[in-house]
């Protein structure tokens, strides 16, 4: 154990298992303090590398973070402080891996509940190795304009309310964590404050004791008199009183052992902390305080004198001449953050994004302000939350059963369509899911897929201006635009497609009107008396009924339904539609474990074409591969 201070103005401390509010709070103490170098040097974030923003005084910096201990250690090697915030299951391997480190001294345990055949061989390597353990379940410590460990002391507020930012004279030790933040504002209203201050935690095997503190202050000059809060349950309170009796605390002791209640109820009581039980009668709060009076530390009738006897100590001291006046100054303010103020009103600040489809700040999310609970209890379905999300109103039935009928029939178009074919190359090619996904939607445009948008803008347009299907087709060959919508590789005439019928079919007998579809029909009966191929596809049909979809709801205006086809809401069916499909198709090359594809050589025409004074000389076909030779 440490005989002198354990920390000072240049003290650096590694943080196990990051929690953002106990370091900004250390940081925020070192602004407050003045000193000119953060405490925190560096995190430990077990498996994770990197840095983590925060903010030291009003200058945002980024601390880096280490996956292991050791790397940590070695990174900083000036951080002797290991303040650890891991969970009672792993703070005893974590705090054995920090005390075997060379350059670690102190070692902070917050959990509470750490197994406690694991705590008395972490007090056993520190005590053999010179070192200190601070816990288990304690808040910490703090040397007042100094250092402090994690939430010692709680708020700013606080720790200005308790004069923490500047030393004082007193030496504080208590078992528990809560009361020392008391114990801190009632000895900064009658004295000149703390020295130093420390919890040693509430388990029934603390890492160090009341008395190994209490020795450490005797040894500190700067420390003129020791405050002591002990609690009911265990002897560790008999060690201070042993170092008393044998003169090694030569400094004004005062001292309350807590839990003298205890004696009004009939059967034993366990209060807060593991160790708050009282044993015995050697090991109640009445005994030991009499104890310690005993052996000469000033020891109060109450905790409600707990007060006026340190007030008392402090004034007799200052009589005596042992303690000067300590010279008072004003801290700097710290930086309020953003989000609190806000809260509070102090400040008002631009949002960054805006979203109007989905709200989760609730009890649950909503989607177009109708809470998930109503969307699952109501049977809504796939169409149904695509309204919500895509058209932020709940649509008619038969409009959400058309949505669902289009992604049903355009989910998938076998495997030599471009997306699926990309799909599939890219999962053989041993890519992940989103990978494969992604490869097969980049092939979606205005050649694959991408046409519906178009279809239903060109539709529409021609139908509102009242142009003929012959004056429309004309036109558009005029322009040298095809017309999105009409043509199929396979499809013909005397075979059409089965989808386009399916969804005709469901038009016909739910829409209110099929205007701008049978202009779309119109369309195709003369183009089809062009070339045998030009029949209205898919895209034309969803096209040309979304269009009737939002017409006949009449929950469009005119302008909505031009915006909405503008910015690309029907592609989007497809998109959504095919992602299903590519998805599968993914799923089925990984289940059927397919190697990586080449394409055959039997598929490619091989050529060189050479430039023979400005005019390509016409290849030579050769080969069984195709090969083209000059």
């Amino acid at each position: 154990m440490a005989t002198g201070q354990l920390f000072s103005r240049t003290t650096q401390a590694l943080f196990y298992n990051y929690k953002q509010l106990p370091i900004q709070r250390m940081l925020d103490f070192d602004f407050l303090c003045g000193r000119e170098l953060p405490s925190v040097a560096g995190i430990i974030n077990p498996g994770a590398e990197g840095f983590q923003k925060l903010f030291f005084g009003q200058e945002e910096i980024a601390i880096p973070v280490h996956s292991t201990v050791e790397a940590a250690c070695a990174a900083h090697p000036t951080a002797d402080v290991f303040i650890n915030f891991a969970s009672f299951r792993s703070a005893a391997a974590s705090s054995m891996a920090a005390l075997k480190q060379p350059t670690i001294r102190v070692v902070a345990i917050i959990a509470e509940g750490v197994p406690e055949s694991d705590t008395k061989q972490l007090i056993a390597y520190a005590r053999a190795n010179n070192k200190v353990v601070i816990g288990p379940a304690t808040v910490g410590g703090i040397q007042a304009g100094s250092f402090k460990i994690g939430d010692t002391a709680g708020t700013i507020d606080n720790i200005v309310a308790c004069k923490l930012y500047r030393p004082g004279s007193v030496g504080f030790v208590s078992k528990s964590g809560g009361m020392s933040n008391e114990l801190y504002n009632t000895i900064a209203r009658v004295t000149d404050g703390i020295y130093e201050g420390i919890a040693i935690g509430g388990d029934v095997f603390p890492g160090s004791t009341l008395s190994d503190h209490v020795l450490r202050f005797n040894n500190i000059p700067q420390v003129k008199m020791i405050v002591v809060l002990g609690e009911l349950g265990g002897r560790d309170e008999y060690s201070l009183v042993e170092a008393l009796k044998q003169g090694k605390v030569n400094k004004p002791v005062v001292a309350w052992v807590s839990g003298t209640c205890a004696r009004l109820f009939k059967s034993e009581v366990q209060f807060g902390h593991a160790g708050a039980k009282s044993g015995g009668e050697m090991e109640s709060a009445q005994a030991k305080n009499q104890a310690l009076k005993d052996a000469g530390a000033a020891v109060p009738t109450s905790y409600e004198a707990f007060e006026t006897a340190i007030k008392e100590t402090f004034e007799k001291l200052v009589e005596e001449g042992k303690i000067s006046s300590v010279k008072e100054f004003t801290p700097p303010q710290i930086p309020e953050d953003l989000n609190i103020a806000i809260k509070s009103g102090k400040v008002r600040a631009p949002t960054h994004i805006i979203s109007t489809i989905s709200d989760d700040r609730g009890e649950e999310p909503c989607y177009a302000g109708v809470p998930m609970s109503s969307i699952v209890e109501q049977g809504y379905g796939v169409g149904d939350v695509i309204s919500l999300l895509w058209f932020k109103r709940s649509l008619p039935r038969y409009c959400t059963h058309f949505i669902e009928i289009c992604i049903m029939l355009c989910a998938d178009h076998g495997p030599c369509v471009s997306g699926a074919h990309n799909t599939i190359v890219t999962a053989r090619a041993g890519k992940d899911l989103v990978s494969s996904l992604v490869s097969g939607l980049l092939t979606i445009g205005p050649r694959f897929g991408g046409a519906i948008d178009d279809a239903a803008r060109y539709f529409k347009d021609a139908y509102d201006r009242g142009l003929t299907p012959y004056e429309f087709v004309e036109s558009m060959k005029k322009k040298g635009i095809r017309v999105p919508g009409i043509g199929h590789r396979i499809k013909r005439g005397d075979n059409r497609d089965k989808r386009v019928e399916l969804l005709q079919q469901f038009a016909h007998t739910h829409f209110p009107s099929v205007k701008y579809m049978e202009y779309a029909v119109q369309v195709e009966t003369y183009t089809l008396s062009k070339a045998n191929n030009l029949v209205l596809n898919v895209d034309g049909a969803i096209g040309s009924l979304f269009l009737d979809l939002l017409a006949g709801s009449g929950m469009f205006s005119k302008q909505e339904i031009d915006e909405i086809v503008g910015i690309g809401y029907l592609n989007g069916l497809f998109v959504l539609a095919r992602s299903i499909g590519l998805i599968g198709h993914t799923f089925d090359q990984k289940r059927l474990k397919q190697p990586l594809y080449r394409h055959p050589w039997e598929d490619v025409l091989y050529t060189k074409l050479v430039l023979c004074r400005g005019q390509v000389k016409r290849p030579i076909v050769f080969g069984s591969y195709k090969q083209m030779l000059l």
